[in-house]
């Protein structure tokens, strides 16, 4: 009998030892249950083939051939990616709704004395639950924002609060992406659906009862957009401001953004599109930067003429409540360890 989950957070503290989506590896690569493994019991271009004749020539044929494939390509995981598993092991299984695919998996496991389950309503089931805990329950968690100017070390602070004790959600690393305009990380960005499954766990993994530290972000991290309830609740989030001399953010910044500084034909594809917002010979200045491979030039010039503007601009159209200002003259590692530090007291104290 196929297992009901009615909340996300049931459904993630499942204590089954495997998790199998047996979805193709199109579908699976646009998402799925975080931590799943995929063994396709058809391919994609085999659900293409099955879906057209199941269209065009009729459901029995299209079964018949479905039925083949899958237990074949069944066969082919249980000899090969299964074979190690001993007699106790408890798969947990999924396909798109629950049906076919992962009810003739889970019956082919069960035959062999596997203890394995199905998902009852598959992934569509999962991603209701999903699409509730982002969209439609309120937000659980109370969140404390770091913020400052672009250059002050937040996602390196954020990174160290876990090793004092504090909670913490990082965002751009659940989007693939640092949050700017030279923000792209390699390999990409999720998809939206999967940024929001890996949202969804990562806040079901946090204690409701502590504050979690965010970083200060805008409503979109690259091209993936935060759900509403996160957004207000990151809005009203009491903030603690890191401050840092422009010299010493330009330094951090230029250590941390080499990858992109380095490559100047993308750099300046990246710059060249703000001549509509920051005008010709501000941009100009900033390709001859480039040009000339001074990169501090670059970032020193980018924080004053384009990221400290917008920054500014932004806090003036929201009211925040400043809970501290944290200051350090440096960004080395004692630097920020000393931020990381204060930041940590200052949420004992809220």
């Amino acid at each position: 009998m196929a297992l009901e989950f009615t909340t996300l957070p049931q459904l993630y503290a499942h204590d089954y030892d495997t998790v199998i989506d047996v979805r193709s590896p199109a579908e699976f690569a646009e998402d799925h249950l975080p931590g799943a493994i995929n063994l396709p019991v058809l391919d994609n271009e085999e659900r293409a083939r099955v879906g057209t004749i199941y269209k065009q020539q009729s459901p029995f044929l299209a079964r018949k051939l479905g039925a083949a494939l899958v237990f074949r390509n069944a066969a082919s995981h249980v000899e090969q990616s299964l074979s190690h598993h001993e007699g106790h092991w408890r798969p947990l299984v999924y396909c798109w709704r629950g049906g076919q695919r992962s009810g003739s998996f889970t019956w082919m496991l069960q035959q062999i004395g596997w203890r394995a389950e199905v998902v009852s309503g598959g992934y569509r089931t999962y991603r209701r639950l999903v699409n509730r805990y982002l969209y439609e329950d309120p937000l659980p968690h109370r969140l404390v924002a770091l913020d400052g100017f672009t250059g002050t070390a937040k996602t390196e602070i954020l990174a160290r609060l876990p090793a004092l004790g504090v909670q913490m959600l990082d965002l751009e690393a659940l989007a693939n992406h640092r949050g700017s305009l030279l923000g792209a990380r390699p390999g990409g960005q999720p998809e939206q659906k999967a940024f929001e499954s890996a949202l969804a766990a990562a806040l079901c993994r946090l204690d409701p009862t502590r504050p979690v530290v965010v970083e200060a972000e805008s409503s979109r991290i690259g091209e993936r957009i935060l759900p509403p309830s996160l957004w207000a609740a990151l809005c009203a989030a009491p903030r603690i401001e890191i401050e840092a001399p422009v010299a010493a953010r330009s330094a951090y910044l230029t250590a941390a953004y080499d990858d992109i500084l380095s490559d100047a034909e993308t750099l300046t594809a990246r710059l060249d599109p703000l001549r509509y917002h920051r005008g010709h010979a501000v941009v100009e200045g900033w390709l001859a930067l480039v040009a000339a491979g001074d990169k501090h030039g670059v970032t020193r010039a980018l924080m004053e003429q384009h990221y400290d503007p917008a920054y500014r601009k932004s806090r003036a159209s929201h009211a925040v409540q400043v809970a501290a200002r944290l200051r350090s003259d440096t960004l080395d590692h004692a630097g920020i360890d000393t931020l990381t530090a204060q930041v940590a007291a200052v949420l004992k104290a809220l």
